[in-house]
């Protein structure tokens, strides 16, 4: 049975989703990199009964470099959730960790660790990275093909890993002065085309049994390992014809994987700008779009979508050959394409469109108004809930969670207390026997 509630997350972004919203006076933007802020909006989150908690990551620079601070790797996921882990007692505490830059061993110890700090709270976001290589020895980027089996096989010797302890290994027998019955222990053996291990991990196997898995990509090759491999999907549909396209698609894709399609989550990213009324709304929207440094947003532009536009004006359309068509740049690339091809945004407005959304559903109105539009999107069979980005922070986040979350859990949509004591069976799904 389909679920009856939405899932709901939201993406910690301490400088907030919508770039340059750190420039309001009412921002804590000189406390970014630091714990406090970012415990903070934790626990807002927690208040409001959230599913979970969303750190994304990236290992390079280029966009800081650019001036782009929205997405950036001021707070290393493991380090940060850990912190976080500490300070809360109920949230969903999920990481990005990419399986291109790392070695199946380490994960499988950092995430296990995550999850018996948190008490069966951890998820891990599996990326296969597309910059970044040169930090880590690398002179190019591998196709997708090849970043994707290397993924695929990442995250099948990490889930070995896990269950390379029996949930009964530990006996902590005092009398005959045995804590586990190394029985239980198994090497797992693999060699494989990527990686060879032996095992079996040095860490009692997660509270969890399995990290919740979750991934981010709605490439066709994106969405066959997501449809494969992960718990929770994570997807940028800006409209809803395609984003029910999109889920039909994926649960499709699941089903061929001998899965049960509705035991996996598919959350659309929404950026909603809410106030107490529609004027109040707007008016944030246009506070928020005129602190954006378009120069600053230019440089963003380019660097992203791989573009030479120095040339464009701000009130000028960027040249349709100067895009590529190739699928392979990407489902956010061709999100901006088709908004600067086929619905004629100047750079200006492309700028700005890409500053609020990137690539999301971008809504600016009522907490009433923004649960309509979640609801018939639930409703429609679009989705099973929401990745929820606050605009700017700490107000955004708070009228999320103080007006929007109220809204939807007097509907019946969302819930009023935590159904269980783990990630995992708070969004219903069974634990992994080993």
């Amino acid at each position: 049975m389909r679920r009856q509630r939405m899932i709901l997350t939201t993406f910690l972004l301490p400088a907030g989703y919508h770039r340059d919203s750190w420039r309001r006076e009412e921002s804590r933007a000189d406390e970014l990199a630091g714990l406090p802020f970012m415990a903070d909006l934790a626990r807002t989150a927690e208040r409001a009964k959230l599913d979970a908690v969303f750190l994304g990551d990236c290992v390079h620079a280029n966009a800081t470099m650019r001036g782009d601070i929205m997405m950036n790797g001021f707070y290393e996921p493991i380090s940060t959730l850990s912190a976080l882990a500490a300070v809360t007692k109920d949230i969903g505490l999920i990481g990005t960790v990419s399986t291109s830059f790392t070695e199946p061993y380490n994960v499988a110890r950092q995430m296990a660790g995550l999850d018996h700090m948190s008490g069966g709270r951890a998820g891990w976001n599996i990326v296969t990275s597309r910059d970044g290589f040169a930090n880590f020895g690398g002179s190019g980027v591998p196709e997708a093909e090849e970043r994707y089996d290397r993924a695929d096989e990442h995250v099948d010797v990490v889930k070995q890993l896990w269950d390379s302890w029996s949930d009964d290994s530990i006996i902590v027998d005092r009398k005959a002065g045995r804590w586990l019955d190394t029985d239980g222990l198994r090497p797992i053996e693999h060699a494989g085309a990527q990686f060879t291990v032996q095992g079996p991990i040095n860490i009692p196997r997660p509270p969890q049994g399995h990290p919740i898995l979750v991934q981010a990509g709605s490439s066709a090759t994106g969405m066959a390992f997501g449809s494969k491999v992960a718990d929770l999907i994570y997807t940028a549909q800006p409209h809803l014809a395609g984003a029910q396209t999109f889920y039909r698609d994926l649960k499709k894709r699941v089903a061929e994987h001998g899965r049960d399609p509705d035991t996996v989550t598919v959350l659309p990213g929404i950026v909603p700008v809410v106030g107490r009324t529609e004027a109040e709304a707007r008016e944030m929207a246009q506070e928020l779009a005129d602190n954006v440094d378009l120069d600053a947003g230019r440089r963003q532009v380019a660097g992203d979508l791989f573009l030479d536009i120095d040339d464009i004006a701000f009130d000028e359309r960027i040249p349709a050959e100067r895009f590529s068509e190739d699928p392979k740049m990407g489902s956010r690339y061709h999100i901006f394409r088709r908004k600067a091809v086929e619905q004629g945004l100047t750079l200006g407005e492309l700028i700005v469109d890409r500053a609020r959304s990137t690539g999301h559903v971008w809504f600016v109105g009522t907490a009433a108004q923004a649960a309509d539009l979640m609801i018939e999107w639930f409703e429609s069979e679009a989705c099973d809930g929401f990745n929820m980005n606050a605009p700017f922070n700490p107000e955004g986040l708070d009228a999320i969670c103080d007006l929007l979350v109220p809204e939807l859990t007097e509907r019946g949509y969302f819930r009023t207390e935590y159904e269980g004591s783990t990630f995992r069976e708070n969004l219903g799904l069974a634990r992994p026997s080993a």
